[in-house]
């Protein structure tokens, strides 16, 4: 590979989203003296309020690509449902990490299966759908199921759990036939994921597997246990996810989520081209921060360290945490929350507490398993979370 341009700080680094992810990404960055611009159509957007720059307009503006691309030598992505021909064009004038080509893979959950395979990682059984004739001819093994649109699918939101045939087939009409994938459910041990970060020169940063829980399609709870106790699918879910950042030409942070069977199969499920909700605890856990890889790639600097310090657990602050079983309206005890040691509160600045919103999360540290299953159960408490390990 030819040398690498460095873009030193004080210079602008540009970012296609104004929500939480790019809220701390520019944490990261002005920490390490860049500045940050921002493309968003959200005026009051959680990254807006903080960034030095806000562009607002929709992410496939010609004018305002073209004022971001002028601005920023170096520009990334918050989310992948940003329009993969927005980070194509960018790319004209600046470097995008990662490239429209890596995300437009990805935001496609057929793409994204059938690559993935091709890359030597297992995935869940599953079919393509386009038609009812595809449900029709659908292998019996892949029911019971869940049903997935192919596009714009995060949180739980566009799937459907299916036993039947006819079931499947209600829900694809209700999905307005759009195309979808139909993955056979599994027996689940376990859901892990695996940040990495891949720089311009290929070598990369690999973070310590985290321990995911998910309630209603949406991370609730992520534990990273001590590297040391690392079982051998961890350290799999880590090789895969290294070979898949690879086969996609890759450059940025990734998430790849991971299944773990209870045969000790391990399953690819899907990635995240961008920081992800379950690597929050880099940011207290570790010497370097997913959102730290981020600014690095984007700049062209060295990786930093993934070590871990201590162990973490990760809680979202959902907007539900707000209102109590009357459905009252009453303020989380931060106070309380922040009189535990090692307790790390992250907001988001967003104006309103809706529920099943993600307002913020918590991060909090120990040295050993035992107290830090005693400071989760103290936190959950507090926030009238009902956690369980």
């Amino acid at each position: 590979m030819s040398t690498v341009n460095t873009f030193l700080p004080g210079q602008w680094l540009g970012m296609v989203g104004g929500g939480q992810l790019a809220r701390m990404f520019c944490y990261a960055a002005h920490r390490m003296g860049y500045k940050v611009a921002i493309l968003d159509p959200d005026q009051a957007s959680p990254a807006g309020a903080v960034a030095d720059k806000h562009i607002c307009a929709s992410y496939d503006d010609s004018a305002a690509l073209l004022q971001l691309a002028e601005l920023c030598p170096a520009i990334t992505t918050e989310f992948e449902n940003v329009p993969a021909q927005s980070l194509i064009r960018l790319a004209e004038l600046s470097r995008v990490t990662p490239s429209g080509e890596a995300v437009s893979v990805v935001q496609d959950r057929i793409r994204e299966k059938q690559f993935i395979a091709k890359a030597g990682v297992p995935v869940v059984p599953y079919c393509a759908v386009h038609s009812i004739e595809d449900l029709l001819n659908a292998e019996a093994s892949l029911f019971p199921g869940i049903l997935k649109a192919a596009r714009f699918g995060y949180d739980g939101k566009g799937q459907a759990r299916v036993q039947t045939k006819q079931e499947a087939i209600e829900a694809f009409a209700n999905f307005g036939q759009v195309a979808c994938v139909l993955e056979a459910l599994q027996p689940l041990e376990d859901e892990i994921s695996v940040v990495v970060a891949r720089a311009l020169d290929g070598s990369t940063a690999i973070y310590t597997p985290s321990h995911n829980q998910h309630r209603d399609g949406i991370l609730a709870v992520s534990t990273a246990a001590n590297p040391c106790r690392l079982t051998d699918y961890h350290q799999q879910a880590q090789t895969a996810a290294v070979a898949i950042a690879e086969s996609l030409d890759y450059y940025g942070v990734m998430c790849v989520e991971f299944f773990i069977l209870a045969d000790g199969t391990l399953l690819a499920n899907e990635v995240a081209p961008r920081p992800h909700n379950s690597g929050h605890f880099t940011i207290e856990a570790c010497l370097s921060s997913q959102f730290e890889q981020q600014v690095r790639v984007m700049a062209g600097l060295p990786l930093g360290s993934s070590q871990e310090l201590q162990s973490s657990t990760m809680f979202n602050v959902l907007g539900d945490m707000w209102f109590n079983a009357e459905d009252d309206y009453i303020e989380p005890n931060w106070p309380a929350l922040l009189a535990v040691p090692g307790v790390y509160l992250h907001l988001y600045g967003k104006a309103e507490a809706r529920k099943g919103r993600k307002m913020g999360h918590v991060t909090l540290l120990a040295p050993n398993a035992k107290q830090l299953q005693a400071k989760a159960q103290q936190v959950a408490d507090i926030l009238g979370f009902d956690w369980y390990e």
